[in-house]
């Protein structure tokens, strides 16, 4: 399961940038899982961020893909 926190970047970690917002993940977990996509939704039961990546279809394709 993806998650959230608030890290500082370490030497095993990749940082990307998107909407100016800086990103960091575990290279190795970002080579198992890449495409990740980030968006901030806003429901009736509150509003956040949702992840999505590959790594949610397992074997298969997901919805992520364009297969």
């Amino acid at each position: 399961m993806l998650g959230m926190a608030l890290d500082e970047p370490l030497e095993e970690d990749m940082t990307f940038s998107d909407r100016d917002v800086e990103f960091i993940i575990e290279k190795k977990l970002f080579e198992e899982v890449r495409p990740i996509r980030v968006d901030f939704i806003e429901a009736a039961t509150g509003s956040g961020f949702k992840l999505t990546s590959n790594l949610a279809a397992g074997a298969g394709c997901g919805g992520s893909c364009s297969c």
